[in-house]
């Protein structure tokens, strides 16, 4: 029985001593990595041999998923005293191995140009039979913050609760921003709040003295980036003038809006009145009787001459000779003919002493024949 425990512990030891000199992974450096896009990073795998190993040495580089239900990525693999550096797509041309020869104990690997979606946790497996060994890291790629975009929002008046609004569209959370003054007391206004969350700045009931130039930062573990904005804190505008000018406004324009109307009213009226003259028939005014002024102003002025040559002897005769070539007048001719015509007046003979004592000068006139000629 002695001698059963005995040979027990002597195999057991043997074991335990097989193992201390077998593969070994000597790495002890940080196995969470923080770098930022487009940096390198060097994830180290150092290992050791022994005399045992004396398979054929493998050494294999993978991306492990994160859901149990996928398949980890091999990234690189070295087997056969040969490198497979562009054995993963993503990562080709980014991905080498830190020795040239990877069997003097060095599988660390090399990643540049690292992008936001290399993050995860790499494990890297030695294998030299009969001895297996894995070390696993986790590489976390942040993305620098970008240009933060500083603006006003909202009024920037005296009085005026103002925002002053920061932010970056791109950044690896958590981005902290802060804000400070770089003009003047380089000081804050003591009612500003900041929200180093969200990147605003509230200043509430704002002054003149809040005007100046002001800086936002956005960081991230892995790197800042700032923007600068002027702030012009205007006062409040004349709210009575302005009212004022908006009804001298719009009092000008119903004015000019009625005169517009009025001349266009009276043009038309004008039109319209043209338009019915031009258009109207009168039937009050008689055509004109030229004919009859013609023959009556012939009649009227031989007349006239007739007498002017005759005698006051002459007169009473021609008086009494029958008138056939007096040619009726308007008020004759349009007398209904059941009233008769009047008879001519008759022009009462006077002699030479009657015309002188009536103011009249005689005038000696040459005899005439009946046919009016002078004898």
């Amino acid at each position: 029985m002695a001698f059963a425990a005995g040979r027990f512990y002597c195999v057991l030891l043997s074991l335990l001593a097989g193992l201390a000199s077998g593969l070994e992974i000597t790495s002890t450096g940080p196995t969470s990595i923080e770098k930022a896009s487009g940096q390198s990073v060097k994830l180290d795998c150092q290992f050791s041999l022994a005399t045992e190993d004396s398979g054929p040495l493998d050494i294999e580089w993978s991306l492990l998923s994160s859901d149990n239900q996928k398949e980890d990525k091999v990234v690189i693999l070295y087997s056969g005293d040969r490198a497979y550096e562009d054995y993963y797509d993503p990562m080709k041309g980014r991905v080498h191995f830190n020795s040239a020869d990877p069997k003097n104990g060095d599988a660390s690997i090399n990643v540049t140009g690292l992008k936001a979606s290399d993050s995860g946790t790499y494990q890297c497996k030695v294998k030299k039979a009969p001895g297996i060994r894995s070390r696993k890291m986790l590489l976390i790629v942040m993305v620098k913050p970008s240009r933060p975009q500083c603006y006003a929002e909202g009024s920037t008046q005296e009085g005026k609760d103002i925002v002053l609004k920061c932010s970056s569209k791109e950044g690896t959370s958590p981005l902290v921003y802060s804000w400070d003054k770089t003009s003047d007391s380089k000081i804050l206004p003591a009612s500003a709040v900041s929200d180093p969350v969200t990147g605003n700045i509230n200043i509430r009931n704002a002054s003149a003295s809040a005007s100046g130039t002001y800086r936002c930062t956005a960081s991230n573990r892995v790197g800042t980036e700032q923007c600068i904005m002027n702030l012009n804190v205007t006062p409040p505008p004349n709210v009575a003038g302005t009212i004022a000018g908006v009804i001298i406004a719009i009092l000008l324009f119903l004015l000019i809006i009625a005169i517009i109307l009025f001349c266009y009213c009276r043009a038309r009226r004008r039109k319209k009145y043209e338009k019915e003259i031009c258009n109207e028939i009168r039937e009050d005014v008689p055509p004109p009787k030229s004919r009859v002024s013609t023959a009556r102003s012939f009649t009227v002025g031989s007349q006239r001459s007739s007498l002017g040559s005759m005698s006051p002897s002459n007169l009473h005769e021609y008086a009494l000779k029958p008138q056939y070539d007096k040619i009726p007048s308007t008020e004759e001719y349009e007398r209904p003919p059941s009233h008769a015509p009047l008879p001519p007046p008759t022009v009462p003979k006077m002699g030479g002493p009657n015309l002188s004592r009536m103011g009249g000068i005689p005038v000696m006139i040459p005899a005439q024949n009946k046919d009016g000629s002078i004898v």
